[in-house]
């Protein structure tokens, strides 16, 4: 498998086109006869509309692609068949929460969702509500996952000017660094509080991340290497 590859950018273009994904047509059955499964085992999946992307190109300061509308259903399924359609990828913000005693902090989704037991940053694939002037607001994206998963705003963190678009397979991940003025640990139970206040968090569990021996096999390729390449450079 080609490692990931790391590209640090300081402006995002994600405009959105009018297109209709022809795998999503063409295997429209054995699509929801997938979903149909997975809803049988995790009745809180829903089949809301989300953006995927296509034609990634990476500039000297700059990344641009764009996104077109399609289901829950049809991304799950491209997902779990091993993507079939390669010109296709999942270009998702995160929102790198950094205490200031130099820790990350990532979470642990819960079992009823449709990536149990993973454990990354706050994330999520962009939908119609990220959509700002005709193009995908990852900023806004990012703002709006760490406020639903953490309970943090951005009036509690200072992001950083520029994101680190991680490559890897048919994932892009853009990731800027939120700094957070309080210590890890205090940071952690923060967010543990507002989970706890949550009739059905996303996250099981807050996991803190000091140096490269607290990175996991339950951590996306993509998060660890951008981890590794913090601690590298640190």
């Amino acid at each position: 498998m080609t490692p990931p590859a790391i590209h640090r950018v300081t402006t995002l273009e994600l405009d959105v086109e009018p297109w209709s994904w022809p795998f999503a047509q063409v295997r429209a059955a054995e699509i929801a006869a997938h979903f149909a499964g997975k809803q049988a085992e995790k009745p809180q999946i829903w089949n809301g509309r989300i953006l995927l992307a296509r034609n990634p190109d990476f500039t000297m300061s700059g990344f641009r692609a764009g996104y077109f509308e399609t289901d829950f259903a049809a991304f799950l399924a491209w997902r779990d068949w091993g993507f079939p359609d390669r010109d296709i990828f999942n270009g998702f913000g995160m929102g790198a929460l950094r205490s200031n005693d130099g820790a990350f902090v990532l979470g642990e989704m819960g079992q009823h969702t449709a990536n149990a037991g993973r454990i990354y940053f706050p994330s999520g694939t962009p939908d119609l509500d990220d959509i700002s002037g005709g193009s995908v607001d990852m900023a806004g994206s990012v703002g709006r996952e760490v406020a639903e998963e953490t309970g943090l705003t951005a009036a509690d963190y200072r992001a950083d000017p520029h994101w680190d678009c991680v490559v890897s397979g048919r994932s892009i991940a853009m990731i800027r660094i939120l700094h957070v003025n309080a210590s890890a640990e205090a940071l952690r139970a923060r967010i543990e509080a507002n989970l706890a206040a949550q009739r059905e968090p996303e996250l099981s569990a807050v996991h803190l991340v000091r140096g490269v021996g607290d990175l996991t096999a339950a951590m996306p390729r993509f998060v660890t290497a951008f981890i590794e390449a913090q601690f590298s450079a640190s």
